[in-house]
């Protein structure tokens, strides 16, 4: 994890991958981290339970900044910054 932010973030692209089991919540997060520009975020959503390791994980072997996970009931949040 490059950066952690405490304030707002926006988004400019949002992937909805709830519902969705492993992997392909990864799957529709690069997509969207893909049709976005180098230095633009990207929100996902998620209900798979192991979506919190997957984004972690996913984001350190791309290299891309995760700057924000969280959890809201049975919700995952992360915001996803592009670096290349």
């Amino acid at each position: 994890m490059s950066e952690i932010t405490n304030g707002p973030i926006e988004a400019d692209l949002k992937v909805d991958a709830s519902g969705l089991k492993c992997p392909m919540p990864v799957i529709r997060a690069k997509k969207g981290i893909t049709s976005v520009e180098v230095g633009q975020i990207v929100e996902i959503l998620s209900t798979d339970p192991g979506s919190m390791a997957d984004f972690k994980a996913w984001s350190r072997s791309t290299g891309h900044d995760l700057l924000s996970a969280e959890q809201d009931g049975e919700v995952f949040r992360f915001f996803i910054r592009r670096t290349k």
